[in-house]
């Protein structure tokens, strides 16, 4: 079943109330906590999948149990676009469609793996933070693309890793996943550490580059957007 959602009432609608939403929110994010142990409990992805000529987007949710990555519970939500493009922001085009298929969902997502940054962003506030700061859940990104900051390429074995640097502040590493394969770029969203984001990361790649998490939300969310076109 696929939720139908609504842009918020009061949902920010320019640049200017969306940048001071994230002012207001930024210092909410939980940085001293570790987070849950890889392999427990249930892990979720979330991803989005847009249609802009028909100002459609679809969010996915897919539940996994740690140990195993077997699927537990999956959601769907489609909706309007919220927010126009505009890089840095694009959390507030998402947060409306993922809030709702992770409230669809039967049963608590554990820690959610987002699609995209948690500090590693400008402002030290991209989707993995914006959306644990919402939710109160553990977040963390793995993003397929450095955004814009830099990197020492990691040394090839599976699990080696380099800081990804914002100058000289490290807001998240470039993480081999696969060896000699291009890293994927791990951030924390809220409520986890960096050691243990990573480490699940590395968990939910048994096979390949990127997490089985966004493999699964990639598929469902595109699937439900196919639907919502027909």
């Amino acid at each position: 079943m696929t939720t139908t959602v609504r842009v918020p009432a009061g949902w920010p609608a320019t640049e200017a109330e969306a940048l001071a939403v994230q002012d207001g929110l930024r210092g909410r994010v939980v940085l001293d906590e570790p987070g849950p142990a890889p392999g427990t409990g249930h892990v979720t992805g979330v991803d989005v999948a847009y249609d802009d000529e028909r100002d459609l987007v679809a969010a996915a949710a897919v539940v996994l149990d740690a140990a195993t990555l077997d699927v537990v519970a999956e959601a769907t939500a489609v909706g309007r676009v919220s927010f126009p493009y505009v890089p840095g922001l694009l959390a507030f085009r998402e947060i409306p469609t993922v809030r709702a298929a992770l409230d669809a969902l039967p049963c608590p997502p554990g820690l959610v793996v987002c699609d995209g940054y948690g500090l590693a962003h400008p402002r030290r506030f991209g989707l993995a933070s914006h959306l644990g700061v919402l939710t109160g859940l553990p977040t963390v990104g793995v993003a397929k693309n450095p955004f814009t900051f830099a990197y020492d390429d990691p040394d090839a074995p599976r699990g080696s890793h380099a800081p990804l640097l914002a100058g000289a502040e490290e807001v998240g590493r470039a993480l081999r996943t696969r060896a000699a394969v291009k890293p994927v770029f791990v951030s924390v969203g809220h409520r986890v550490s960096l050691d243990n984001a990573c480490a699940h990361t590395l968990a939910l790649t048994p096979e390949y580059r990127l997490p089985e998490t966004t493999r699964r939300a990639d598929t469902l969310c595109r699937r439900a957007l196919r639907e919502a076109q027909a």
